[in-house]
C-alpha cells in the first residue's frame, strides 16, 4: 500500500471536529479517494466505516424521521405548484442546452395555457420561438389579434421577465405602450387574465350559447 495515508484513520479515530453533514461528506468522499489511490476496497475499510457511522450520528440530532418526511412531501408539493421555469429565472440558462430546451418547453405550455384562459382561439393567434445564441434564454412570443407577449429570461430583468402590449392585428408588432409582469404572473393564469383584461382592454370571449334542450 504505496500510496495509502493514514489521514482517515486518525479522522475516524477521532471525529470530534466534524460537526456538520457536509464536513463528514467530506471527509469521507476523501477517505474513499484514498482508499481508491491505494487500491483497497472502501466498503471494508475501517475508516471509511467509521466515519460513515460519525455520519449517521450527526444526522441523527437533526429533526425526527416523520417531520423530515412531512417536509420533503411539502417541498414535492411545492415543486410540483411552482415549475421548473422558476429555478430557471433565478439561475438563467446561458451555456446550458438542456436548461434552455426546458425554458422554451415549458414557456410555450405556460403562454398557451394563458391563451386558453383569456379564451383565445389557437387559430387567431401565432405562438414562435426564437433560441437565440448559445449564451441568452431566446425569447418565446405569443401574439394574438389584441395580445403581444414575449417570454424571455434576462439577469437585469428580474421580475420582468415578461413584456407584453395591446395590438391591432398579427401584423402589428409595435402595438401601444409596453407593460411588464414577472413570470410568477404567468405562472398564475387566472389572476394574470384578469389584469391583462382590464390593463389592455381585451375583448371578452364569446360565451358559449346555453342550449334549453341539454
Amino acid at each position: 500500500m504505496p500510496y495509502d495515508v493514514a489521514f482517515r484513520h486518525q479522522q475516524a479515530l477521532d471525529p470530534s471536529a466534524l460537526v456538520t453533514i457536509g464536513a463528514s461528506l467530506h471527509a469521507i468522499t476523501r477517505a474513499i479517494d484514498d482508499c481508491r489511490n491505494a487500491g483497497i476496497a472502501f466498503e471494508t475499510d475501517p475508516a471509511v466505516i467509521l466515519l460513515a457511522r460519525h455520519l449517521a450520528s450527526v444526522t441523527a440530532r437533526q429533526s425526527e424521521d416523520a417531520l423530515l418526511k412531512r417536509r420533503c412531501m411539502d417541498r414535492i408539493a411545492e415543486l410540483r405548484q411552482h415549475p421548473a421555469l422558476l429555478t430557471l429565472a433565478v439561475r438563467g440558462v446561458a451555456h446550458d442546452a438542456a436548461a434552455k430546451d426546458r425554458f422554451h418547453s415549458d414557456g410555450r405550455k405556460a403562454l398557451r395555457r394563458l391563451a386558453e384562459t383569456l379564451g383565445l382561439d389557437p387559430a387567431h393567434y401565432d405562438l414562435r420561438s426564437n433560441r437565440s445564441h448559445a449564451s441568452r434564454s431566446g425569447e418565446i412570443t405569443l401574439h394574438g389579434e389584441e395580445l403581444w407577449m414575449q417570454l424571455s429570461l434576462h439577469g437585469t430583468m428580474a421580475d420582468r421577465e415578461v413584456i407584453y402590449r395591446r395590438v391591432s392585428g398579427r401584423h402589428d408588432h409595435l402595438g401601444e405602450r409596453d407593460c411588464y409582469a414577472s413570470i410568477r404572473d404567468l405562472l398564475a393564469p387566472e389572476r394574470f387574465a384578469v389584469r391583462l383584461r382590464k390593463e389592455l382592454r381585451l375583448t371578452p370571449p364569446v360565451a358559449e350559447p346555453v342550449s334549453l334542450f341539454g
